[in-house]
């Protein structure tokens, strides 16, 4: 009987270290699916940025907002109106020139900083019309992918937003653009639309003067969102960068 209750007792210490271990082995694989490494990538200038893979793509989620090349030379920051509308080089500038949007929605650039090559950092790239093409087409395609890039809510969107979820982690926001204004009498840039709509370069090409971009609006789902519209060169769009 004694020999019976020691082997009893010495069961129940095996099976009691084995729940032990299991458990904490569960704590263990729980804690790393809550709380997945998070991946990261820095300009130039030090700037952080958070990154999300969609379908096949990973990309930043927020704007560029560097003011260095990836060869650490600078870019040209333009506040003059009139001397951005002249301009056939590359140039950045901030929205209304005030560097207090620079967290939140980034820089805006002009074509011929894209058409460097060197604007994102080493391994990333100002996507191609194709790249755009994927993501919407991964997302639905363009008559919903909209609403699936735009930040949810109204902090960073007019009202009423349409159809916005950010389901896809794009977080897209309302970053506005800098635009040319040009008469016989006078030409000229100005800022806009900051709220309403968010303009992201392509790094592709169209014609002379124009070149692709992506456009999400407020109130659409996605009907104007990649769609090869195009924008003159010496306009002032955010840039996303994809990895390559």
């Amino acid at each position: 009987m004694k020999k019976f209750t020691k082997i009893f007792i010495f069961s129940l210490a095996i099976l009691g270290v084995i729940s032990i271990l299991s458990s904490g082995c569960k704590k263990s694989s729980d804690n790393s699916n809550n709380n997945p490494p998070v991946t990261t990538v820095t300009d130039k200038d030090g700037n952080v940025y958070h990154t999300v893979t969609i379908g096949t793509q990973v990309w930043m989620v927020e704007n560029l907002k560097t003011t260095k090349f990836n060869d650490g030379s600078s870019i040209p920051l333009v506040t003059v109106d009139t001397s951005w509308w002249g301009l056939n080089t590359p140039g950045y500038c901030w929205y209304d020139n005030n560097i207090g949007y620079k967290t939140t929605y980034g820089a805006l650039y002009n074509w011929f900083a894209v058409a460097t090559g060197k604007l994102c950092p080493t391994g990333w790239h100002v996507p191609t019309q194709t790249d755009w093409n994927t993501l919407a087409t991964f997302l639905g395609g363009p008559l919903v992918a909209g609403g699936k890039l735009k930040d949810a809510g109204t902090s960073y969107w007019e009202t009423p937003n349409t159809s916005a979820t950010n389901e896809s982690g794009f977080t897209a926001y309302a970053g506005g653009e800098r635009y040319i204004i040009s008469n016989p009498q006078s030409h000229t840039s100005m800022f806009g639309y900051m709220g309403s709509r968010g303009h992201w370069w392509s790094s592709t090409p169209l014609q002379t003067y124009d070149d692709y971009y992506t456009m999400l609006l407020f109130n659409d789902d996605g009907a104007m969102t990649i769609s090869g519209n195009y924008g003159g060169d010496t306009y002032g769009y955010s840039v996303r960068c994809i990895k390559d």
